[in-house]
């Protein structure tokens, strides 16, 4: 039997200035606190000053350490097999659909249904987007909470969802060094649209809400023209780390 890692009953969402919300307790808490405590080591992590101050564990970033991580570690490799499969995807396409954002890869399809609305739309002269396959990848995020940020930004044009997960104990965070999901929206109009994913800076941005970061959940979110988020800069001990998983659906290039 498929084991689904992800509860989506309490999802919460909010529409302007782009779809985006939080899910609640999200995990099992048996098998949270598994997940918690098979947190990759650091060292094996890449450090990524490109996109602020972080550090990532991925199939991009340190591919071969990612997967030595993954196939060493059950919870990982069970939780891998996973977000690479077609219920995971659909699911949370299903679960958008529910509360009316439709992004047009729902129902989950048949390969027969997807290759039929291909077909049908090449002959109309139309992008083939319903039939189009998705696929999904994680990433193990790290943040230093004494000035760990993520810069502004909408994400890039593949990336079609985003969840970011949290993955600490229950009394491993204080609330005063912040690292919370942070909606942004520019202070100049024009730069609001933002379809290929330039950076900004945090001067440049209002802070519309922000979701802090709890135990258990996962804020999820469409990309949009408009999706700014970040991370501010945190403010806490340099030997506390912000832990995510960076969960993106996404059209495969």
């Amino acid at each position: 039997m498929t084991q689904h890692y992800f509860d989506y009953e309490n999802l919460a969402l909010r529409y302007e200035p782009f779809p985006i919300g939080l899910a609640s307790p999200l995990i099992e808490p048996t098998l949270y606190s598994e997940m918690v405590a098979n947190w990759p080591s650091t060292e094996l992590f890449r450090q990524m000053p490109r996109l602020g101050n972080k550090f990532a564990l991925s199939e991009k970033f340190n591919r071969k350490q990612y997967y030595s991580a993954i196939r060493s570690t059950p919870v990982w490799n069970d939780f891998y097999k996973w977000i690479k499969s077609r219920d995971f995807v659909y699911g949370v396409m299903d679960t958008l659909l529910e509360h009316h954002i439709d992004l047009g890869y729902a129902k989950h399809p048949t390969s027969y249904q997807s290759a039929l609305k291909t077909i049908k739309s090449i002959f109309k002269g139309q992008t083939p987007h319903r039939g189009a396959k998705l696929s999904a990848r994680f990433e193990f995020q790290m943040m230093p909470a004494n000035g760990g940020h993520i810069l502004p930004h909408t994400d890039t044009p593949a990336k079609i969802v985003t969840l970011v997960v949290s993955i600490l104990d229950r009394d491993e965070w204080d609330p005063s060094y912040g690292g919370g999901t942070v909606i942004n929206r520019p202070k100049d109009i024009r730069l609001i649209y933002n379809q290929l994913n330039r950076q900004s800076t945090f001067d440049d941005m209002e802070v519309i809400d922000t979701f802090p970061f709890e135990p258990n959940q996962a804020v999820i979110f469409v990309k949009t023209f408009n999706s700014w988020h970040s991370v501010r800069p945190m403010t806490g001990p340099a030997e506390k780390m912000r832990k995510t998983l960076i969960i993106n659906i996404e059209v495969p290039k």
